[in-house]
């Protein structure tokens, strides 16, 4: 498991080493990444200054509870805020960007197969059903965001591990939706639904998380997720890659030992 989860994270070291090897097309994929950046900073900011005056307005049965209690159940409240603030912002920053800068981050998917060889061929379709099926696996990542968000906020309330164990659990989880957003390209050229997404990255999750965690890292440090964005991309690229392979390896073994597939189970 430990193995899986450190080749996830190797994927994005990989994706980062395509700013050496092809720093033009990189710098222009960091171009959309950087202006969304820019617009959700100013938003963090202002929900930073607001937090606690928002945290004492959320938790009025704390108003009458002795000292140090109402203050520790209104400090975790707004780090809870912030940290959910920070999980919402790191997921619709992956979709808002990925819509912004669209063509240049399918040249740098294209790039990745290409460089790679047995590249699969572009999405057919059209583009209007391409959009439609794209807004469709959009909403149904950000309904899956807002649960997680509200989850980890009530996990935040919780006095003294609340606060530590909430932004460890948005690692997480962000890290896993951050993968299923990411993979869109790869998958979507190969044919494969949302659903085909989780199931097959499910069935590798340790390699998935490892990849998605480290680039929700990257994502936090400040300017971090320009410099990641296209770098992301290429990983991901990397992993559905190598999900695809294995699992047509698997479906080869079992073919020839006359066995069924057995399935493989989400992660969420």
């Amino acid at each position: 498991m430990i193995r899986d989860f450190l080749s996830g994270v190797a994927f994005l070291g990989r994706g980062l080493g395509f700013w050496l090897t092809r720093p033009a097309l990189m710098l222009v994929g960091a171009i959309p990444a950087l202006i969304v950046a820019l617009v959700y900073g100013a938003g963090l900011v202002v929900l930073a200054v607001n937090s606690p005056g928002i945290a004492e307005w959320a938790t009025p049965f704390a108003d009458g509870w002795d000292e140090p209690w109402r203050s520790t159940v209104r400090v975790s409240a707004a780090l809870a805020l912030v940290a959910a603030g920070v999980l919402l912002v790191v997921f619709t920053f992956t979709a808002i960007t990925l819509a912004v800068g669209d063509p240049f981050y399918e040249k740098i998917w294209l790039a990745t197969e290409e460089g790679l060889g047995d590249a699969p061929p572009e999405p057919q379709g059209g583009f209007w059903r391409l959009l439609w099926r794209g807004l469709g696996a959009g909403l149904r990542i950000l309904a899956l965001t807002v649960v997680i968000g509200l989850g980890l906020f009530l996990v935040g309330l919780v006095p003294l591990i609340g606060p530590v164990l909430s932004p460890v659990l948005a690692a997480f989880f962000g890290g896993w939706v951050l993968a299923l957003e990411l993979t869109g390209f790869a998958f979507d050229a190969r044919g494969g639904s949302l659903r085909d997404r989780r199931r097959m990255l499910g069935a590798r999750r340790a390699r998935t998380l490892g990849f998605g965690a480290a680039a929700y890292l990257v994502f936090l440090i400040p300017l971090g997720a320009v410099v990641a964005m296209p770098a992301a991309v290429v990983g991901a690229t990397l992993l559905a890659r190598a999900a695809h392979a294995e699992a047509g390896q698997a479906r080869a073994g079992n073919a020839e030992a006359g066995r069924l597939p057995v399935g493989d189970a989400p992660l969420i």
